[in-house]
C-alpha cells in the first residue's frame, strides 16, 4: 500500500506595508515555495487547489477586493480541502519604525497617496486587525534584522520532518510583550548585572554576566522549575498538534537576564532533541558593536 501524498503548505502573507511581507515572500520563494504576490481575492481558491508545490501568496489592502473579512473567509474555505494545510502569516511593526522606513526609502504608503504617511498607516492597521487577531504566526520586525527575520522563516518552513518548533525570545518589559508569546517568563527578580560596573555594558552572551546571574540565590530554583514546566508542557503541545511554540522571558533592559536564561534554556532544550530558535529582541541595541552580530537594520524591509 502506497503512502498518501504529503500535504501541500499553503502560506497566506499579509501585513501592514513595510513590516516585512515581501522579505517574508522572498525567504519562502528561497525555500522552494512558488509565490504569487497581491492576487484578486477571487484567485485564491483557483491558485491553492491548482498548486502543484507548496505555495506562498501575499495579500494585504492593495489586493483587489480586498476585506479583512474576505480574507478570513477564503481562508476558512481553504481548510476545508483535503491536502492542503493552510498558514497565516501576519507582519507588523511600530508606528515609528513604520514611519522611519518610509521616510528612509522615500517610498509612498498605499493608503496614503495624497495624504500622511501616518494616516495610511493608522487606516491599513484598521483595516487589518482582524487578519492579526486570526494569525498563524504574528511576527513583529520592528527591532528584527533581516538575516534573523529570514531564519525565523527557513525555521519555521523549511523543515520537512514533522515536531513542535520552539522559538525562544529575550525581551525587555519596558518595550512590552512580545505579542507572538505562547509563554511568557519573568526575570526580573533575579540578581542584576546592570548595576556592576564591570558588567553593566556586557549582555547574558558573556560568561561573566552569566556566572554573575547564576551567584543569586534564586537563580537555579527558578530556572529548573521553568525546565520542569516545559518538559511537561511542550510533549502535550505535541500531542494537541501544536507546530509552534514562542517562549518569552522578559527583564527590564532585554540585555542581561532574559537573555542568560534564553540562551541556557536553548542549550538544555536542544540537547533534549527539540527544535529551537532563538531570538533576543532588543539585540540591536546591545550587541550592536559585537563582531558576529547582525546588525543589519530593518529600514529596507518591505
Amino acid at each position: 500500500m502506497s503512502n498518501p501524498p504529503e500535504a501541500l503548505s499553503i502560506v497566506l502573507v499579509t501585513g501592514l506595508s513595510g513590516a516585512g511581507k515581501n522579505s517574508v515572500l522572498r525567504a519562502l520563494e528561497d525555500l522552494g515555495f512558488e509565490t504569487v504576490d497581491n492576487p484578486p481575492l477571487d484567485t485564491l481558491e483557483t491558485l491553492t487547489t491548482q498548486a502543484r508545490r507548496n505555495l506562498a501568496i501575499g495579500v494585504d489592502a492593495r489586493s483587489r477586493g480586498f476585506s479583512a473579512n474576505s480574507v478570513l473567509h477564503a481562508i476558512a474555505s481553504l481548510r476545508q480541502h483535503k491536502g492542503l494545510e493552510l498558514f497565516l502569516i501576519y507582519t507588523t511593526a511600530s508606528d515609528a519604525m513604520l514611519l522611519r522606513r518610509y521616510s528612509e526609502s522615500r517610498r509612498r504608503h498605499p493608503l496614503a497617496q495624497t495624504g500622511a504617511i501616518a494616516d495610511g498607516i493608522a487606516l491599513e492597521r484598521e483595516l487589518t486587525a482582524p487578519l492579526a487577531q486570526a494569525a498563524d504566526w504574528l511576527v513583529d520586525t520592528s527591532a528584527l534584522p533581516l538575516p534573523k527575520l529570514r531564519g525565523m522563516v527557513e525555521l519555521r518552513y523549511g523543515v520537512t520532518s514533522p515536531g513542535l518548533v520552539i522559538s525562544l525570545v529575550s525581551f525587555s518589559y519596558a518595550n512590552g510583550l512580545p505579542p507572538e508569546a505562547d509563554l511568557v517568563f519573568d526575570a526580573r527578580f533575579l540578581r542584576n548585572p546592570h548595576y556592576e560596573p564591570n558588567l553593566s555594558s556586557l549582555s547574558g552572551l558573556d560568561a561573566p554576566v552569566g556566572s554573575f546571574i547564576e551567584q543569586g540565590a534564586d537563580f537555579t530554583e527558578y530556572f529548573n522549575k521553568v525546565l520542569n514546566l516545559l518538559e511537561f508542557l511542550l510533549p502535550r503541545f505535541v500531542q494537541e498538534g501544536k507546530k509552534y511554540a514562542t517562549i518569552c522571558v522578559g527583564c527590564t533592559g532585554g540585555q542581561h537576564r532574559s537573555v542568560y536564561m534564553v540562551e541556557k534554556l536553548n542549550t538544555h532544550l536542544a540537547q533534549r532533541g527539540w527544535r529551537v530558535g532563538v531570538t533576543h529582541r532588543e539585540a540591536a541595541k546591545f550587541l550592536g558593536a559585537k563582531p558576529g552580530i547582525a546588525r543589519e537594520g530593518m529600514s529596507h524591509l518591505q
